[in-house]
């Protein structure tokens, strides 16, 4: 006859683990929703919160439920979205590109800042174009030879000596793919895949929920 309070405790434990995985969705979509409003509204605070200020002491009876807290925390964000969208469309256009040359090449002789800058200029223009000679998505032995993790190649070397061919791939972290590691592997021990850059990261992002029924496992080497 089975124990009374050792089923209860099980259904317990059963019913956690339900509200667990049934909350955390929600939790995480909050959380990335929260960070993106917060930071995207507090970029433009700084512009938006004396402007509206002064226009509700000028005029308090009309314009003073500008100065509610909300108010400025929702105009903000909409000046923000407006500063990035007008950005993307000046950066398509002759005069954007002359500008942003002109900002880089200012950036260029700050010592700390070019470094940082240059570095993730070239990763996001590494992930935004098509590779030459090697898939970009891959996939590479982590943390032993029957495991795997999803990475990004990022450029093709040579081992001093044997000319051996090396990729630098860099490893994204989940849920949030804007930090991860690098490491340095023999183009022999990588797996190609035929996912673009957008599929992985929904992989990586959704933890692996959003997914191709099929995926490769084993370095085309291994297969033969």
């Amino acid at each position: 006859m089975p124990d009374p309070a050792r089923t209860f405790g099980q259904r317990l434990q059963r019913l956690f683990l339900t509200g667990l995985l049934t909350l955390l969705p929600l939790w995480l979509t909050w959380v990335v929703v929260k960070f993106v409003f917060v930071l995207l509204s507090d970029i433009g605070r700084p512009v938006i919160e004396p402007l509206l200020h002064n226009l509700a002491i000028a005029a308090p009876q009309a314009l003073g439920w500008l100065d509610e807290s909300w108010v400025r925390t929702a105009l903000g964000l909409l000046a923000t979205l407006g500063v990035i969208l007008l950005s993307g469309a000046m950066a398509k256009a002759v005069v954007g590109q002359r500008l942003l040359r002109w900002f880089e090449a200012l950036i260029a002789r700050i010592p700390l800042a070019s470094t940082i800058y240059g570095s993730a200029r070239k990763l996001l223009d590494i992930l935004q174009t098509k590779p030459d000679g090697t898939q970009r998505v891959v996939l590479i032995d982590f943390p032993h030879t029957e495991m795997k993790t999803l990475g990004f190649v990022t450029r093709v070397m040579r081992e001093a000596g044997t000319g051996r061919e090396l990729a630098a791939v860099y490893v994204p972290t989940t849920p949030n793919p804007t930090s991860g590691y690098l490491e340095i592997v023999p183009m022999e021990k990588i797996t190609p895949t035929d996912w673009n850059v957008d599929q992985a990261m929904s992989f990586i992002i959704s933890g692996g929920a959003v997914a191709p029924d099929e995926i490769p496992f084993s370095p085309p080497a291994a297969k033969a």
